[in-house]
């Protein structure tokens, strides 16, 4: 599985790239940052966003793309350029018929080290050792979204697989018994007790 992590911002978007699967060391393939500045006027902005984000679907590919979920914050400016550049992020992705995932931060805080309430230096160190990289990732935008890549493939991963093993079973339970003809009528419970019924007449 390939995952494009996005933490998304308006004046700095973390970009990072993570595959692999559950179970299997995971490879980094790419991490950046969309940077656009603050003296543009915002739709402007939100345009740089969209062709970066465009670019980097373009270039590697992703299964899916992991967003940080948006929550409100005491700086409501800060929330609104946040919401604005992760809705971008998902258009661009729906556009192109890929599947969006959103972790909130917590979600990938426990994921990566253990703990929801792990300080950004934590999560970057367990980045860095998770893709046993040489060096932290930085600025935390980039180590964010490889936090959330991670994140999906560690989590998406079970759940697919979860959900896979349901469907299996669904499966088998509605499959007919064997030696059964399709739209067949199996000797059921009622259909035994109006033989016994039509062989008790029969005696009398």
């Amino acid at each position: 599985m390939r995952v494009l992590g996005i933490d998304p911002g308006l004046t700095r978007c973390g970009m990072g790239v993570v595959e692999g699967s559950v179970g299997r060391p995971l490879t980094l393939v790419d991490v950046n940052v969309l940077r656009t500045t603050a003296t543009e006027p915002v739709p402007v902005r939100l345009v740089t966003i969209e062709k970066g984000v465009e670019a980097w679907i373009e270039e590697h590919r992703p299964d899916v793309v992991a967003i940080e979920r948006v929550f409100a914050r005491s700086d409501v400016s800060t929330v609104m350029g946040t919401a604005q550049a992760s809705g971008i992020a998902m258009v661009v992705a729906a556009r192109r018929g890929i599947p969006v995932a959103l972790h909130t931060p917590s979600e990938v805080k426990a994921a990566v080290s253990g703990s929801g309430r792990a300080t950004k230096a934590q999560v970057g160190a367990m980045v860095t050792r998770i893709l046993r990289l040489t060096e932290m990732p930085k600025p935390a935008d980039a180590a964010d979204a490889l936090a959330l890549a991670v994140t999906h493939i560690w989590r998406g991963g079970a759940q697919d697989r979860l959900e896979a093993a349901v469907a299996g079973a669904r499966a088998t339970t509605r499959a007919p018994a064997r030696g059964t003809a399709t739209g067949a009528t199996s000797t059921t419970a009622p259909n035994r007790y109006a033989a016994a019924v039509a062989a008790h007449g029969r005696k009398r």
